[in-house]
């Protein structure tokens, strides 16, 4: 008994060393990781806060909580393990579940274009929800929804950025991009939906912090209104860019080749601000390609579908 437990200190000690040894290594490939998600982490973080609208601001802070634990519960229990067993039997299937992933946020980007130009608004269907509890559930279950593609999507592009290591080490590495991530954005999102109470308690407050107060107040509709904009276009130029790279992948970089070469020649022409004009041409590129991903699918599910209904009625 003695000499098994001094064995299993010893086996203890020796993870723990490598662990340690590791740790760098597991930090600078997380960091890696996550900064190759972060068009999807912006859009995350401008998507979420629509999800509060209409709810009583106490509520607000809570609600949230509850779409931070469930983006957890998305990330930690049911897509880390899932990337691993990727990973680890099926990783020719990662770059092809990327691009649906991707064509999904092309779709969910296009279909927001293709609802403000059509006047379609679905603010009137949430508003109709009259009992304050079924509201919030609803609205907490559409966001834990989303966030699921979006997570997917993180952990996804994480993944395929890991070199290869131990299953132990790919699952350190995730967890610290799923737990990070999640902290940084909806943290980030609290700070914003209660902005506006910070204005209006600086503002009833008097003295000096008054005018900011109210200049806090009235900048967040504003704010909220760029986040979804970004959030739009986010979604559209991160699911082209995945599509793009993926159809390089499979052999057919043509378009990769092409969008590379218009933003390097575009970047020579603008030298003192290279990598950025580099980086606008690249993205932009790549949202040409979700447009036409997404309106094809949206095409689709909601073009053809009233056609049909057109063509029956006559």
């Amino acid at each position: 008994m003695a000499g098994g437990l001094v064995a299993l200190l010893d086996d203890v000690a020796a993870l723990t060393k490598l662990a340690a040894a590791s740790l760098d290594d597991v930090g600078a490939a997380a960091a890696r990781a996550g900064a190759k998600s972060a068009g999807v982490v912006i859009d995350d973080a401008a998507v979420t806060p629509r999800y509060v609208v209409g709810l009583p601001p106490q509520r607000e802070l809570p609600i949230i909580g509850k779409i931070a634990i469930g983006s957890l519960k998305n990330k930690l229990l049911f897509l880390l393990p899932a990337a691993l067993a990727i990973s680890a039997w099926l990783p020719w299937a990662l770059t092809p579940l990327l691009m649906i992933g991707g064509a999904y946020l092309c779709f969910e980007g296009t279909e927001k274009v293709y609802e403000a130009l059509a006047g379609e608004d679905h603010g009137q269907e949430v508003a109709a929800i009259t009992d304050p509890q079924e509201l919030e559930d609803r609205q907490v279950s559409g966001a834990i929804r989303t966030d699921f593609i979006l997570s997917a999507e993180i952990m996804a592009i994480a993944l395929a950025d890991l070199d290869t290591g131990s299953i132990w080490q790919q699952a350190l590495v995730l967890a610290l991009v799923g737990l990070a991530i999640t902290v940084g954005v909806y943290g980030f999102v609290a700070i914003i939906v209660k902005m506006d109470d910070v204005g209006l308690h600086l503002a009833k407050g008097g003295g000096g912090g008054a005018g900011f107060g109210r200049g806090l107040v009235k900048a967040m509709p504003v704010l909220l209104k760029f986040l979804s904009i970004v959030g739009t276009a986010a979604m559209i130029w991160v699911g082209g860019g995945i599509i793009v790279h993926g159809l390089a992948g499979f052999g057919l970089a043509g378009i990769e080749h092409g969008i590379h070469d218009v933003a390097v020649a575009a970047g020579g022409a603008l030298a003192g601000a290279r990598g950025v004009v580099e980086w606008v041409v690249t993205a932009f590129g790549a949202g040409i390609v979700g447009l036409v991903v997404g309106g094809a699918i949206v095409a689709i599910l909601h073009l053809l579908p009233k056609k049909a209904g057109a063509a029956a009625a006559h």
